[in-house]
């Protein structure tokens, strides 16, 4: 793998979308999910270098994985098929209004035997940016290790806390979690996250975001959904409403918000730049179905900024 900008490793699975409650049966749609290729492809859109480095299993979905990144500008070179697993199955259904259910099949998969000798050659040479999640040391003691590692090499870290209650329970995720912050160089959270990094005397979100500081991060970004974002640093402190739009589909917007933060982070914008990018490809996520799909090209950018109603000719 030549250099490139960011690397970033995880499960990447195959995904069911059904129509209605999955119990009535009916169609189906495949395509695949994995927080960390979301943001692969997200900053892969917007004109970065970055590579993915995970496992799949023997099979037809684990080809569809390659090839959906492959496919999407995402370097693979260090993917590799583990027949140890299959390609881990997660099943999204609908069930009222916008409320989503999702469903994992992923114990025993391929992907939860990534081990630091999966994830470290992918960082050599060095990537400007190593994007971790909480989600991958979820999957048990080897993905945790090759986390842990990952981001103990010396490459500038960004995580995003991403918890997952089916996966394990807040003080299983804080016991892992903690021992990186020193470090990592970017946190995002969402609001109700921070206290999974912050030490537990910190009761406040300004207190939880000023130990992180304290700690040697450099930026703490705190998602809200619908009401915007924070961004601090030692200098400062921003906050960027959400970009409004029919929101279609829930799933995916927080990577989607991090992969436009991460691109405004590669492209030296300020901390505001950062955050309205991020804003603005958090909202192409929700526009449109599915995890990744709708995601913008950096020539689409602005196409927010023309208001509803327009076509453009």
């Amino acid at each position: 793998m030549s250099v490139v900008d960011v690397v970033t490793f995880g499960e990447t699975m195959a995904a069911l979308r059904a129509d209605g409650p999955i119990r009535l049966g009916g169609t189906m749609r495949l395509t695949v999910a994995g927080a960390e290729s979301t943001v692969a492809i997200g900053l892969a859109r917007l004109g970065h270098r970055v590579g993915w480095a995970g496992l799949v299993g023997g099979d037809e979905t684990g080809e569809l994985v390659l090839r959906t990144l492959r496919a999407e500008g995402v370097d693979v070179g260090h993917a590799r098929v583990d027949e140890r697993g299959p390609t881990g199955l997660v099943l999204f259904e609908r069930r009222v209004g916008d409320l989503v259910r999702v469903t994992y099949h992923r114990s025993g998969s391929a992907a939860s035997y990534l081990s630091p000798a999966d994830v470290l050659p992918a960082l050599d040479p060095p990537p400007r940016l190593l994007h971790v999640t909480g989600i991958t040391p979820a999957l048990g003691p080897a993905p945790a290790q090759a986390v842990r590692a990952a981001v103990e090499s010396g490459v500038r870290v960004c995580l995003d806390v991403n918890y997952r209650g089916r996966l394990w329970d807040r003080d299983q995720a804080a016991a892992a979690l903690r021992p990186l912050v020193s470090s990592l160089s970017v946190v995002v959270a969402s609001d109700d996250e921070l206290d999974l990094l912050a030490p537990p005397s910190a009761t406040t979100e300004r207190d939880r975001v000023s130990a992180l500081l304290d700690a040697g991060v450099s930026e703490v970004v705190v998602k809200r959904g619908a009401a915007g974002a924070s961004g601090h640093t030692r200098r400062e402190s921003v906050h960027v409403p959400a970009r409004r739009i029919r929101v279609v589909d829930v799933v995916g917007a927080g990577d989607a918000f991090v992969a436009g933060y991460l691109s405004g982070l590669l492209d030296d914008l300020d901390l505001a730049g950062r955050l309205d990018r991020a804003a603005i490809t958090g909202a192409f996520a929700v526009a449109a179905p599915g995890d990744w799909e709708g995601l913008p090209t950096r020539s689409e950018l602005r196409l927010l900024d023309t208001g509803p109603g327009h076509t453009l000719r």
